[in-house]
């Protein structure tokens, strides 16, 4: 399924996009010392894989781009992983340091 406008302007103009990790999977976009991914399913599990895919990432600070509505939801599954992400809305004028 090819990708939605908003989750393309998520990435923003990163210089890696879909960079592969372990296990077969993807990683939205490495930006300078930045992994991003980009989550619109608005479930917990979604966020889940979304955070997983994130952790590969030692060395990067990680940013997770979601919906306004699920910036909340994927603060506090962060912080059950223990992860230091910062989670965006789509358009980025939002932030919240999990």
């Amino acid at each position: 399924m090819p990708e939605s406008r908003a989750h393309k302007k998520g990435k923003g103009n990163a210089a890696r996009q879909e960079v592969p990790i372990s296990g077969g999977r993807r990683l939205d976009a490495i930006r300078g010392n930045s992994a991003i991914e980009v989550e619109r399913g608005g479930t917990t599990q979604a966020i889940n894989k979304a955070l997983s895919r994130l952790k590969t990432q030692t060395n990067k600070s990680k940013i997770l781009r979601v919906p306004q509505n699920d910036m909340d939801m994927a603060t506090g599954l962060a912080r059950k992983k223990n992860m230091k992400v910062t989670v965006t809305n789509l358009s980025k004028t939002k932030r919240n340091k999990a």
